[in-house]
């Protein structure tokens, strides 16, 4: 007689506690502290669920679930949107006047 067994333990997010609090320390997008049910499935379906004991750090991009002790500073605050009279040159990094078309230094086109 043979027995053939297919299933296993995974973690499952229950539940977002906060959102943006670091990032990934795998693909550095932005992760969620979240609490976390471990599961037990057998045949690819759920047949016993208990609470985790503490919150984890949750990456929607790639999946991955870590302690907060693992993960990476959270991301800069975005760039504020007051613009001025000057532009930087992609290529030669000089600032430049808003009303050229081209670089004066280097030539390459703004």
């Amino acid at each position: 007689m043979f027995f053939f067994f297919a299933g296993g333990l995974e973690q499952q997010v229950r539940q977002v506690v906060k959102s943006g609090v670091g990032r990934c320390m795998n693909c550095t997008s932005t992760v969620d502290l979240v609490q976390y049910d471990k599961v037990l499935k057998l045949f690819f379906v759920p047949v016993w669920r208990w609470p985790g004991k503490d919150t984890l750090l949750y990456c929607d991009n790639c999946k991955l679930m870590f302690p907060q002790s693992h993960s990476l500073p959270p991301p800069p605050p975005p760039p504020t949107t007051a613009f001025s009279d000057s532009l930087r040159c992609r290529f030669c990094d000089r600032t430049v006047e808003a009303d050229f078309k081209f670089c004066p230094f280097c030539g390459s086109d703004l």
